[in-house]
């Protein structure tokens, strides 16, 4: 498989309400698609950038220049394309890891459509479906935070994640147990948002049961997340800090974390993605599959990889209409707290084109 060129393609997409962490709010999701033409047929990827770098220091707009710089030119240079030719293409241009893996996704798409195979019978997926959790932003009070709750539990979802920040932690944990009880499976998401000397004040969470706290401290603060370890008796999770195998293996080592979310575009891509489930399920420590606000494209490789064996918890593979009120891809609807798996070939789904045609700002192509 050889490449002929590729479209760079920016849309924005309007959520259904918005979207509050503790670095900032969404009211629309920027991305950049990529699709990419071979000489067997074409593939897509998707990046998930954020417009600017409150998550990660990488953002949209340096994620399509190291593109067509850097990253594109490399994997033209390639005599000939599959899965395991790009991350050594690439591997001389330090970071980007979300536009390296929003690369190595259509060249797995197009390559994977060309045979026939779909992404989750490639990935080792074990699972028809997977469960599916949902994440309920920063509220303006707590009535409202029980309503959102209220609606995603009457919808089917089977775990709900509550962002938190200094001064919306405690209280709105304890307001959702008290209305909903124990028997819901409740965890939080701090996305770095506090330091080792918040250990006695996150410690109240204890009490609450929950399945894990994400990412309570800096991403690079392993160690601090090591010695908070030894002060919770709740399981914390890392997120930003695990940008690939090597850093989970560091992690798990040095006691930093006893969960681990996977994040494709956070890593590199999906081949990194399971090694990093390999390496877990090594040490015997679940892995769960995070969002990024993704489109159906995104969510369709993101379901996949959470139908390998060692993601037991459920992860932000909520449903299409949790962020859009209409995607760019057929919808990923929840089933009895579940989505499908898809089996096509390749992703298993495609743009549609006059839903992509929408909510298009720009596009380019870029030849070989």
């Amino acid at each position: 498989m050889k490449p002929v060129g590729v479209e760079l393609r920016r849309i924005a997409m309007p959520l259904v309400s918005p979207f509050r962490t503790s670095f900032g709010t969404q009211t629309t999701r920027e991305l950049l698609l990529l699709r990419l033409e071979t000489t067997e047929g074409e593939g897509w990827g998707e990046c998930v950038t954020m417009t600017d770098p409150v998550y990660s220091s990488e953002y949209t707009e340096a994620a399509a220049d190291v593109l067509r710089r850097h990253l594109l030119p490399a994997l033209f240079a390639q005599p000939h394309l599959d899965p395991w030719t790009v991350a050594p293409a690439l591997a001389a241009f330090k970071g980007h890891r979300m536009a390296k893996a929003a690369l190595e996704t259509a060249v797995l798409d197009a390559w994977l459509r060309a045979r026939s195979i779909s992404f989750a019978e490639w990935l080792g997926a074990t699972a028809d479906r997977v469960p599916a959790g949902v994440s309920v932003g920063i509220m303006d009070d707590i009535p409202a935070l029980l309503d959102a709750v209220e609606g995603y539990l009457a919808e089917g979802y089977l775990r709900i994640k509550l962002k938190i920040e200094p001064g919306w932690d405690i209280e709105p944990v304890r307001a959702v147990r008290e209305r909903f009880g124990d028997g819901i499976p409740l965890q939080v998401d701090a996305n770095t948002a506090y330091t080792v000397a918040d250990a006695q004040h996150l410690a109240r969470l204890d009490e609450f049961g929950l399945l894990l706290i994400e990412q309570p401290l800096d991403e690079e603060d392993v160690r601090g997340h090591a010695r908070l370890a030894r002060q919770l008796r709740t399981p914390i999770c890392l997120d930003e800090s695990i940008v690939s195998a090597r850093s989970a293996a560091d992690a798990l080592a040095l006691g930093a974390c006893s969960v681990v979310n996977v994040k494709p575009g956070r890593v590199g891509g999906y081949l990194e993605a399971r090694r990093i489930h390999d390496v877990s399920a090594a040490h015997g420590v679940p892995v769960w599959c995070g969002g990024m606000l993704e489109t159906g494209l995104g969510r369709a490789a993101n379901v996949a990889l959470a139908a390998l064996p060692g993601f037991t918890l459920p992860g932000d593979t909520s449903a299409s209409g949790r962020y859009y009120r209409t995607d760019i891809t057929e919808p990923f609807v929840l089933r009895d707290g579940h989505l499908d798996v898809p089996r096509g070939p390749g992703l298993g789904v495609s743009p549609v084109p006059e839903l992509l045609a929408e909510v298009t700002v720009s596009n380019e192509w870029t030849a070989r």
